[in-house]
């Protein structure tokens, strides 16, 4: 199992407009990528341009054809123009 923490820094007159295009992706990919145990959206409760999308993927196959997926791809192309500065994504493994 993978799960993935991607945080999301959002310009402040572009966090309504994220907001709509991440809850489409999360719709989309509970619906159809095989190999989702979670996604959702996530809004830091102390900086509300702070979004993250916590994963959980059986594995790396069905998280890489989620990344190559349509819905995906254009998520991210939407996504741009609402970036304040670059996010991090981090991978993990469970060990207990």
């Amino acid at each position: 199992m993978i799960k993935v923490v991607a945080k999301n820094n959002i310009k402040t007159d572009k966090t309504d407009e994220f907001i709509v295009l991440a809850k489409k992706l999360v719709q989309d990919t509970r619906k159809y990528d095989a190999g989702c145990i979670r996604y959702e959206l996530l809004q830091d409760a102390k900086n509300p341009q702070l979004l993250t999308m916590l994963e959980e993927w059986d594995d790396q196959e069905s998280m890489n054809k989620h990344m190559a997926s349509k819905h995906f791809k254009d998520a991210m192309v939407a996504f741009a123009s609402c970036i304040e500065k670059p996010g991090e994504v981090n991978l993990y493994k469970t060990l207990a």
